[in-house]
C-alpha cells in the first residue's frame, strides 16, 4: 500500500501488510509488537531519507541568483521545505518515543484510561496514545477552552 507522501501528518511508510489477528490471540503479543515496531521503523526512515535529501537539495540549488524575483521563489520555496522537515524532525521525536513505549512494553494501550487502543487505530496513526474515545474528549475540552 503506497501512500503520497504530502504531508506529515499522513501515515508515510510506504508498505505494510494489515495485521490478521488470529482467534485467542493475545494483545499487542510479540507476533503484532514486531509488526507495529516494522511500520514505525520504516516511516522513521523515510522521514530521514526526507531529511537528508532535504540538505542536499538546498546545497546544490543555493546559488545566488541574479533575478530578484526568482531569489524570492527560490527562498520561499526553501521557507516551505524548512517548515515541513520541522515538522518532520518533530515526528521523528514522537515515532522514537513510541519506539522506547514498544520496547517497554508500554505500546497500545490508551495513556488516559488504560484500554487497548486497536490495532486498526495504530495501523492508521502507529503513534496513537489514546483510544478513540479519550482523545474524542480531549478534542472536544480543548475546543472547549480555546474557543
Amino acid at each position: 500500500m503506497a501512500t503520497k507522501k504530502t504531508s506529515p501528518e499522513k501515515n508515510q511508510y510506504s508498505s505494510f501488510t494489515p495485521y490478521k489477528e488470529k482467534k485467542k490471540e493475545e494483545y499487542m503479543g510479540e507476533p503484532q509488537r514486531a509488526h507495529f515496531k516494522a511500520i514505525l521503523e520504516s516511516w522513521r526512515d523515510e522521514l530521514m531519507i526526507e531529511v537528508d535529501r532535504t540538505v542536499v537539495h538546498m546545497k546544490d540549488d543555493a546559488g545566488s541568483l541574479p533575478d530578484p524575483n526568482d531569489r524570492a521563489s527560490q527562498e520561499e520555496e526553501f521557507s516551505l521545505e524548512l517548515r515541513t522537515r520541522d515538522r518532520e524532525r518533530k515526528l521523528i521525536k514522537k515515532i522514537e518515543k513510541t519506539l522506547v513505549n514498544l520496547n517497554n512494553d508500554d505500546y497500545g494501550y490508551c495513556e488516559t484510561c488504560g484500554i487497548d487502543i486497536g490495532i486498526k487505530r495504530l495501523e492508521a496513526r502507529p503513534t496513537a496514545t489514546q483510544c478513540v474515545d479519550c482523545k474524542t474528549l480531549d478534542e472536544i475540552k480543548e475546543r472547549q477552552t480555546i474557543g
